[in-house]
């Protein structure tokens, strides 16, 4: 089984997502980094991938440092040193026939450099839409489990709970 690392540049999503893109530009960059952290922690429960995001030490100069949060890696790059050279050397190390690495960033001479490494790369906008996806999976999941708690319970046999969750399905789809 082949193991998978995404590096992620994380002021690149930042800014291309656009609840966090507003958070920058309301001068809450620091909000908008732990709330990037806080959606890819939960994505991390749902996925079996190691994470690294990595930060440029141009906004916060000087923080240069690396530490574990919520199970992802969280780097901040040297001060003379940018997320994309960072991204692109760790591609180069890790990229091997065992370890699958997808770089998430929509800088496109980043992506030249990335594909050259052998890894693959995954635009911003394209993760939102997989974390979004991972989200439904989740909501969903919890749904099931839930409705099985309650059939255990329930006082109704499987057909009259199979309506109700058409029922229930049909309700929603509504909104």
């Amino acid at each position: 089984m082949m193991h998978e690392i995404l590096i992620i540049d994380g002021y690149n999503v930042i800014g291309n997502w656009p609840e966090l893109a507003q958070l920058k530009q309301d001068d809450k960059l620091a909000d908008a980094r732990d709330e990037l952290l806080a959606q890819l922690a939960e994505f991390r429960k749902y996925e079996d991938a190691e994470i690294i995001l990595v930060f440029d030490a141009m906004y916060v100069p000087g923080i240069t440092q690396r530490y574990d949060q919520y199970n992802l890696q969280v780097v901040w790059t040297q001060e003379d040193e940018t997320a994309d050279s960072y991204i692109e050397k760790m591609a180069g190390k890790l990229q091997n026939r065992l370890t699958q690495v997808t770089v998430v960033t929509s800088d496109q001479a980043e992506q030249w450099t990335i594909f050259s490494r052998g890894a693959v790369r995954i635009s911003s906008r394209e993760f939102k839409m997989v974390i979004q996806r991972a989200k439904a999976e989740i909501a969903r999941d919890v749904r099931h489990y839930r409705d099985t708690d309650l059939r255990r319970s329930s006082p109704w046999d499987s057909q009259q709970m199979l309506s109700l969750a058409k029922l229930r399905d049909d309700l929603t789809q509504n909104d």
